[in-house]
């Protein structure tokens, strides 16, 4: 033995030296080690620190449950914390530290909390500061400490600089779990020709096969494992891969780490792949978790699960110590303890058994140099930094001992049984059920999925084997009818039955005993949990933090429920166990997200306009997805502020034109197509003529408006209907849900049109002087095309002709109209209209200049229509048809939403010149703020047509409600408030004779 690492063995690659560091150390591994089995052959006991107590822990298992050796690996914007060492694939250049240790794990100066665990039993937060005082103050001061020292890692501040990918896969039969089952039950399934995906979270195939001296009948293990996971063409292996979670349908989530394992990857690989899986049949081979036994300082470095030191030695090739005891309730510690003799490991071995000491399975241990100590268990680990001594006592019922002796070691092996990992099944809602003769808890049935090997409590490697090839045949003939059934092995195959023990106790004296090692749960505290009526396991998991964070009850929750059962006199069964979800084990974050980050997760949307418009100057802002133009700048020096002002009076005195393509566009179409419109809004279209256009309003189901927009009427069954920006989606997904569920019988199609078409709304005194001199062909007069008229016409563009669209429509107050053509034409028109409207003294405006226009002229928005407000509070109950019925007209007349009080559409303007508010504010009766008040600004400008500074929004009883009153508009974020009154929202134009004219 060289230091901890065996002479000889294992499947690591002794030609291939790996230099690592950690903790700012260099140290050196093995090709085929993980990180927790290079640290624990350089000697590494003390890897990190416990969430609460800071006591020193080590590594403990060799799998996904592992509860001591959680470390942070990487450095700078890859730096993980909370991995655990277990699962980390040692590589080149690897660098790796301890967490929740200063100045570091090995000397930790936050150890003195240790001294004052009594004051930090389960809930001590809670009952700390609950004396505090009645206000929040006391409880916000100790919080900044509490949180502080919250949680073990530190993530990285830095983006991830990785990219993740998603992947669809389909196949006949996914196999979780190479394992001796999972092997043998994708082999079957690929010989009977079915397409067969075999998925494990490891870098190796095997499990506890890998590196064993036992083989499957004669067959060594490496050449079994080899034989069959070798490549075929039915049959895909996936390593690094964790299935972590079982969804509807038998869909599963797995996460394949890609890059994780290399010293320098390829920047074109992804650094991990979501891969969905649809398979028409799982097969799960997940394997068993070890249980620990609580005794005293049993979270001491060097305290171990025994299957855990016969995988170090098995495959690895590193020794947990010199000088071992075993502590083992059930037979698989035997294996474990002829492995170490093998290895030259002084071995001794403590079995809770009393008649074991007889069988022929002591005696084969006593043979091969074990000492075997039948009716023992451990009672207290000697030492603070690692395990030096472990005093053991002879058993004497129900988890109480009498300590004897202390035996000198350096290592302490633990099995109290194993529990299978049903995990994926418990997604799915299934519950298990407790099988007394084994110990722990089975899965139960789920259509399309098998469980096999050691998660179906099946232990032997050979029945393992024969279970996973029947689990297989049935899989086989529900998916092609031919029968293959074989016999299946039945549960358990230990030569003797397991001797339930979940914590050993002594009469008289306190023993430290740790149920989560990761949390500092120990068995006191579930005790505490029960006697403080957290009876139900799913509390008492919240209330200690059992099972908690990265951990997830794999270690000592089926010990922890065990203990609360005992503490409240309940069998296991009635107690029960807590649900598992999703995932399996941690997934970064930026796995979910896949390619959906930056730009491909937010996507950029630019209307055909938006080169033109940015060569002028343009200055965008984002409206949605949409890049749209807040303002365009004269000179580069004009503020935001001058610049819409502007651009609203080139508006009111002379002509603008503004970009709306981005408003939502769908087309209706179909015999129906009238009558669809009809029910939808609350105005009629049954009988708009063709080639005209109507404005429109749409509620919900519950009487709240919804959205509203204009229609334009292009043919006896055919219908442009356009929606605000912000519900472009909704709408449409409206239009659909409505014609597939409620309405299927109306002979309507509808579709989304908002990217085929390009928009310009032209508006202002000399609007149609501008369109004339734009047009090859047509008459936009006031008789050819009066308001909310349409015609169809050709424009002079890009050098030539181009078709498009003109309605007379108008959002401004001003003589307006909006020209549509195809997108493709978009940009040209943009050019050669902007001409013309410099020709004519006028301006580009954008969307700042629209605003004030509409707030000038009282026209609401998505900021008035946001799904609170009726039509009457929104001023547009007149539209509202009395002849027919459309969506929300029942529940619209409740008569809350008919109140006389509500808060109803208004202007605003202060009472003082020069004084201002803000969006946001809330309006408030003149004798104090109070509460939400009399009601809310949506928008605010300065009028350039009104003057003076003018907020729209709404207050309680509308306008006439505040006839020669003031209001108080209050900014208590801004520390702000303004003496108001309450105006009419149609102050400009209000007859409406300037956009006719």
């Amino acid at each position: 033995m060289t230091g901890f690492r065996l002479r000889s063995g294992g499947v690591v690659d002794r030609t291939r030296p790996v230099s690592f560091r950690w903790d700012g150390t260099a140290f050196t591994g093995l090709a085929g080690d993980t990180l927790a089995s290079a640290l624990l052959a350089n000697g590494e006991r003390i890897v990190g620190r416990s969430f609460k107590y800071h006591r020193p822990r080590g590594v403990v298992s060799a799998g996904v449950e592992e509860a001591g050796a959680v470390v942070g690996v990487g450095r700078g914007a890859r730096h993980e914390p909370n991995a655990k060492a277990t699962l980390v694939e040692l590589h080149e250049g690897l660098t790796a530290s301890g967490q929740n240790g200063w100045p570091s794990v090995r000397a930790d100066i936050a150890q003195f909390n240790d001294l004052f665990g009594r004051f930090f039993a389960a809930g001590f937060y809670y009952k700390t500061f609950i004396g505090l005082g009645r206000g929040t103050a006391q409880w916000m001061f100790f919080e900044r400490f509490i949180r502080r020292a919250a949680g073990l890692g530190t993530a990285s501040r830095e983006a991830d600089p990785d990219a993740y990918e998603y992947v669809h896969d389909f196949c006949d039969v996914l196999v979780v779990g190479a394992g001796p089952a999972g092997l043998a039950a994708a082999e079957a399934c690929a010989s009977a020709g079915l397409d067969t995906m075999l998925v494990e979270q490891d870098f190796a195939l095997g499990g506890a096969l890998t590196g064993a001296a036992e083989g499957v009948g004669m067959t060594p293990a490496a050449d079994w494992i080899a034989e069959r996971g070798g490549p075929r063409d039915n049959l895909r292996v996936l390593t690094r891969t964790t299935a972590f979670g079982l969804y509807d349908s038998n869909v599963v989530g797995c996460y394949e780490r890609v890059t994780d394992h290399l010293a320098d990857p390829d920047p074109a690989l992804p650094g991990g792949r979501i891969r969905i899986v649809r398979p028409r049949r799982v097969i799960l081979a997940t394997g068993a978790f070890e249980r620990p036994v609580a005794f005293g300082n049993n979270d001491r470095p060097g305290v171990m699960l025994a299957g855990a030191m016969k995988t170090y030695a098995d495959r690895f090739a590193v020794a947990p110590g010199d000088r071992v005891v075993l502590a083992t309730n059930n037979d698989s510690g035997y294996a474990t303890a002829r492995t170490l003799a093998r290895a030259g490991v002084e071995t001794t071995l403590l079995d809770s058994r009393e008649l074991i000491g007889t069988t022929e399975i002591a005696e084969e241990a006593r043979a091969a140099g074990i000492e075997v100590m039948a009716g023992y268990v451990p009672v207290e680990a000697r030492g603070a930094r690692g395990v030096t001594g472990l005093q053991v006592g002879r058993i004497a019922g129900h988890g109480h001992a009498r300590p004897e002796t202390t035996l000198p070691c350096d290592a302490v092996g633990v099995s109290g049984g194993w529990s299978p990992a049903f995990n994926l099944v418990s997604h799915r809602g299934v519950r298990p059920v407790w099988d007394p003769d084994l110990a722990c808890f089975l899965s139960g049935p789920l259509d399309g999925v098998g469980v096999t090997g050691s998660a179906a409590g099946v232990w032997g490697t050979a029945d393992a084997v024969a279970h996973g090839e029947a689990v297989a045949a049935a899989a086989v003939e529900a998916l092609t009818g031919r029968r293959r059934r074989r016999k299946e092995p039945a549960t358990g195959g230990w030569r003797n039955p397991i001797a339930p023990l979940w914590e050993v106790t002594v009469k008289g004296k306190k023993l430290k005993s740790f149920v989560d090692l990761q949390n500092d749960v120990a068995t006191s505290d579930v005790r505490l949990a029960a006697r403080e009526g957290f009876r139900s396991v799913e509390h008492m998991k919240r209330y200690t933090t059992l099972g908690m964070a990265t951990d997830q009850g794999k270690f000592g929750g089926v010990v922890g429920l065990a203990l609360l059962a005992g503490a409240l006199d309940q069998t296991i069964p009635e107690t029960g166990i807590t649900t598992f979800r999703p995932p399996y084990t941690p997934v970064p974050i930026g796995a979910f997200a896949g390619r959906a980050r930056g730009q491909h997760w937010q996507a950029v949307r630019r209307t055909p306009m938006h080169d033109a418009q940015a060569e002028g100057g343009a200055v965008f802002t984002d409206a949605g997805l949409w890049k749209r133009a807040w303002h365009h700048p004269e000179t580069p020096a004009e503020s935001l502020a001058d610049g819409y002002l502007r651009e609203a009076r080139a508006v009111r005195e002379a002509v603008g034109m503004v970009d709306v393509t981005t408003l939502g566009k769908i087309m209706v179409q179909g015999p129906d197509a009238a009558e669809f419109l009809n029910r939808v809004y609350v105005n009629g279209f049954a009988k708009l003529p063709v080639m005209k256009a109507r404005y429109g309003v749409m509620l919900r189901d519950d009487g709240i408006v919804m959205d509203d927009g204009v229609t334009w009427r292009l043919g006896e069954h055919e219908f442009l209907t356009s929606t605000t920006t912000a519900n472009a989606g909704a709408v449409m997904a409206w239009f659909e849900e409505l014609l597939q569920t409620r309405w299927p019988e109306l002979r309507v199609h509808v579709a989304s049109v908002t990217d085929q078409w390009a928009g310009i709304a032209l508006a202002g005194p000399k609007a149609r002087e501008t369109l004339e001199g734009l047009l090859a062909e047509g008459d936009v007069s006031d008789d050819a095309l009066p308001f909310m008229g349409i015609v169809e016409t050709q424009v002079k563009a890009g050098g030539g002709t181009v078709p498009a669209m003109i309605a007379r429509i108008s959002f401004s107050g001003e003589l307006a109209y909006e020209v549509w053509t195809r997108s493709d034409w978009g940009d040209a028109l943009w050019r050669a209209l902007a001409h013309e409207v410099r020709m004519q003294g006028g301006a580009p405006y954008g969307m700042e200049a629209l605003g004030a226009l509409r707030i000038e002229k009282g026209h609401v928005t998505a900021a008035e229509l946001d799904g609170r407000v009726t039509l009457e509070d929104a001023g547009l109950g007149r539209m509202a048809s009395t002849r027919k019925a459309f969506i929300g007209n029942v529940l619209r007349q409740r008569p809350h939403l008919q109140r006389g009080d509500r808060p109803q559409l208004a202007h605003f303007r202060p009472a003082e010149e020069g004084e201002r508010f803000s969006i946001g504010a809330i309006v408030c009766a003149p004798d104090g703020v109070r509460g939400h008040g009399e009601g809310w600004i949506t928008g605010v400008t300065a009028a350039p047509a009104l003057g003076g500074w003018l907020g729209i929004g709404f207050v309680r009883g509308g306008p006439k409600a505040w006839e020669g009153r003031e209001v108080v508009i209050a900014d208590p974020i801004r520390g702000r408030e303004t003496r108001a009154r309450v105006e009419s929202p149609h102050q400009y134009d209000p007859d409406g004779s300037r956009m006719r004219a």
